[in-house]
């Protein structure tokens, strides 16, 4: 892996738009979601489908031509500077082939935002752009509405990325001893484990700093995934691994045995509850700058800013 091109930052007045790759939006959040945008003197623009519910799927946001048709427009408009996700949920793996990637890279480079399933997207934007990408809160999260750290991280990162670029674990509980140096990528576990086989996958993640986390997947279906990744060749040649929230995944000492049995084998420098994810106060990562991870800190320290 190599640093990625990096998009250039925020600033006060610049146009961004909201957009709903996978699951339904609750109107009141994205009201809320928006005050705080303008609050940070951001000119938020919302895709037409946006509060759209798929006629058959309740869980989808729209049609999937009608999801991918906002993305597309949002992208290559070229009044917007950043494309933030409203939400994660499910369905952003059922559009990201129906982008014209060949128009999304000539729209430039801007900031893509989100977590969770909007992880299909961060791996089509590396793989497919080669741009950074923001792991971060969303705009109708409840994270991003009610929570001061994971507000202020994010604002940081976007308007101000030189302030952010020493990373410290909110617990940082070393699983493996080490430092380790490599280029940042991952996300929601259970995603990047589907997007094994897929086109444009990576094979491998040589030279990777891997930072997961996951929601809802109790600790044998977490034990599934990483062995699936392991047998795969997945994980070959990762560096280092910071491992972000697991909310709603069962007893915790349960789930960190199976991360440290199957992961502690890689004798790469393993680092637990960072801090990213799913978890209350999330801190925004930036995917596919250089860093370096340092297990026992807990610091995660970018060779530069996230954005230019």
């Amino acid at each position: 892996m190599i640093p990625l091109a990096r998009p250039p930052r925020l600033a006060p007045g610049a146009r961004v738009a909201v957009v709903a790759p996978s699951g339904p939006v609750v109107e009141e959040r994205l009201a809320a979601g928006l005050d705080l945008l303008r609050a940070w003197e951001l000119d938020p623009v919302v895709g037409p489908h946006v509060l759209d519910r798929h006629p058959d799927y309740p869980y989808l946001a729209g049609t999937d031509a009608d999801r991918a048709a906002d993305f597309q427009a949002a992208w290559c408009d070229p009044d917007v500077t950043a494309v933030l996700c409203a939400r994660g949920g499910y369905g952003a793996q059922r559009m990201v082939d129906l982008l014209d990637w060949d128009a999304l890279r000539a729209a430039g480079p801007k900031v893509l935002v989100g977590f969770s399933d909007i992880t299909a997207l961060h791996e089509a934007f590396a793989v497919r752009l080669g741009l950074v990408t923001l792991h971060g809160p969303m705009v109708s999260s409840v994270d991003f509405l009610k929570n001061a750290r994971a507000q202020e991280h994010l604002r940081a990162t976007l308007f101000e990325p030189e302030s952010v670029t020493a990373i410290r674990a909110l617990g940082g509980t070393v699983l493996v001893p080490g430092r380790a140096r490599g280029v940042t990528f991952g996300g929601c576990l259970s995603l990047l484990a589907t997007e094994l086989g897929t086109p444009h996958a990576r094979a491998g993640s040589r030279g990777g700093l891997l930072m997961i986390e996951d929601v809802g997947e109790e600790a044998y279906r977490v034990d599934r995934v990483l062995t699936q990744m392991l047998r795969s060749g997945r994980l070959d040649g990762v560096a280092g691994i910071a491992l972000g929230s697991w909310k709603e995944c069962g007893p915790y000492e349960l789930l960190r045995r199976v991360l440290t049995d199957r992961l502690g084998g890689l004798g790469v420098p393993v680092v637990e509850e960072f801090g990213f994810g799913h978890g209350e106060g999330a801190l925004t990562i930036p995917f596919g700058v250089g860093a370096e991870l340092d297990a026992e800190a807990g610091t995660l320290t970018l060779d530069e800013p996230a954005l230019a």
